[in-house]
């Protein structure tokens, strides 16, 4: 049942020549640069704020161009400011997925503060007019609902680029830590790069990847040494294999290459060391490797929640457990609507159902219309045999999905034969979709196994590894799959894969 999740929710929208971005955000964070502190600056004696400020939300800046074609700026904004908080140890930001729930939402602050868990919103906005942009920013101590601070900027475009890393050096400052020096010099990105960067980033969080990789592979032609664009171009490869939509060995050569190239570039790019931890780790089945690019990765954001998220599989393809739990925990509490699912995940793989059980009801009340949330309350009735609950679940997923079909299908299955008629009416739909697309061997061999149907679980396990198919790096973690954990053939493809044994 756990790999009925895959492709649902994990992861990771207009294609014109604009003026860039990068004058604009360099602005902001040239704002952003004195607002944490809580008292004016020239109040510098000042011992201690009057409002602590430890954990902070970037609301998604307000576009104010009149043009929804340019919602991909004030998004990229947004995203690129939380980027260089995050890197701030003493901060806890709030990633970006999370807070795009409340783009064009206008509710109590403080009520979103608490959803959210944080001291600070910072809100504002952006527009251009020719070659002009206006800015305003405010941050606002949610407790009290006070305004600590607010400005507003007009400066013309051709006026590019300030340096990120004082930048970040003076924040820190103000929330009295000590920044650390960028391990290499700031490169000066192009407008017209930077801005097809950031429509590849707005197609990445659209969940198009094949759109998102011509931005990215656009930014690239144009500015080779674009290390952010190397590492999105990476991701944007490597995505569909690890979603089971495409063969690895027809993805990992250009992504492993786009991923070692951002590497090169920008050795202190988190996002660089991200996609090159994903390669070693779903690819190569380096684990060693693998772990050593994770560590990396959060070590230079902290705050980075697909850092501590992808950390949590390798540490658990380790034998770390207790580690993964804590990141997979860690990740969630950064953006916690990125994958309500993935700590259900990660408790369902430690055999610790009725934990798993409780944590996606709890989620799912809170997100009734995530599909993925109620295909991991099937997962975790499944594996308590409670029958009936995990075919409603699974039917209520392909309903919040769009295919009623298949959720029709499904339920008729059930009420003509129970759960076994569910499994082999999932068998006929895998065989009948392999006719027009690529399905993972994997897919097979689980449902064989929740059959019990022991040489055809094997059989299609040997054709995965044999594809090297990417999700197989949690096998020893699949509790289908347990009842095979004594047989030869079984243990034949750990020892293949590398894996260190589970205990």
């Amino acid at each position: 049942m756990e790999e009925l999740a895959k492709g649902q929710g994990e992861g990771k929208l207009p294609a014109v020549n604009r003026p860039s971005a990068a004058f604009a955000i360099g602005v902001l964070l040239v704002i952003l640069a004195g607002i944490l502190t809580v008292k004016p600056v020239w109040d510098a004696r000042s011992a201690r704020p009057a409002f602590l400020i430890r954990s902070l939300a970037v609301l998604p800046l307000e576009n104010l161009s009149g043009d929804s074609q340019q919602e991909y700026f004030a998004d990229g904004m947004t995203d690129e400011v939380i980027t260089m908080l995050a890197k701030n140890k003493a901060l806890r930001v709030i990633s970006r997925t999370s807070v795009m729930q409340y783009k064009n939402v206008h509710r109590p602050l403080r009520e979103i503060a608490e959803e959210l868990g944080v001291d600070g919103i910072l809100e504002g906005s952006v527009g251009r007019t020719g070659n002009k942009v206006h800015v305003t920013a405010q941050l606002i101590h949610a407790a009290s609902d006070t305004h600590v601070w607010a400005e507003s900027y007009d400066r013309a475009v051709s006026d590019l680029y300030t340096i990120q890393s004082d930048i970040a050096q003076t924040i820190a400052m103000q929330v009295g830590v000590t920044a650390s020096v960028p391990a290499s010099p700031v490169r000066r990105i192009s407008p017209e790069a930077h801005d097809a960067y950031l429509l590849g980033r707005y197609y990445w969080f659209a969940f198009d990847p094949e759109k998102s990789r011509q931005y990215f592979q656009k930014a690239i032609n144009i500015q080779p040494d674009y290390a952010a664009a190397w590492s999105g171009l990476a991701d944007a490869y490597l995505e569909p294999g690890v979603m089971g939509r495409a063969r690895a060995e027809d993805l990992i050569g250009r992504g492993g290459e786009a991923a070692q190239r951002a590497v090169t570039l920008d050795d202190s790019l988190a996002e660089a060391h991200n996609s090159m931890a994903a390669v070693h780790f779903f690819y190569r089945w380096e684990w060693e490797r693998a772990e050593r690019e994770s560590k990396r990765t959060v070590e230079l954001n902290p705050n980075f929640a697909e850092g501590h998220h992808l950390r949590g599989y390798v540490l658990l393809a380790l034998n770390r457990t207790e580690e993964a739990l804590q990141e997979q925990k860690k990740s969630m509490e950064l953006d916690p609507f990125a994958r309500p699912w993935a700590l259900a995940g990660a408790l369902i793989r430690m055999r610790q159902f009725d934990a798993a059980l409780n944590e996606a009801r709890v989620r799912s009340e809170a997100q009734p219309e995530n599909a993925t949330l109620h295909v991991y309350l099937s997962n975790a009735y499944w594996h308590k045999h409670m029958l009936r609950e995990a075919a409603q679940e699974w039917e209520t997923s392909l309903q919040l999905a769009g295919d009623k079909d298949s959720a029709l299908a499904l339920h008729q299955a059930f009420d003509r034969a129970g759960f076994n008629a569910v499994l082999v009416w999932r068998l006929g739909d895998l065989k009948r979709r392999t006719a027009k697309e690529y399905v993972s061997p994997l897919e097979f061999a689980n449902t064989h196994a929740c059959l019990n149907r022991k040489d055809e679980a094997l059989r299609y396990l040997e054709e995965a590894y044999q594809d090297h198919e990417p999700w197989l790096v949690h096998l020893q973690y699949l509790p289908n799959f347990d009842f095979l954990h004594s047989d030869h053939g079984y243990q034949a493809i750990v020892s293949k894969m590398g894996l260190p044994a589970a205990q």
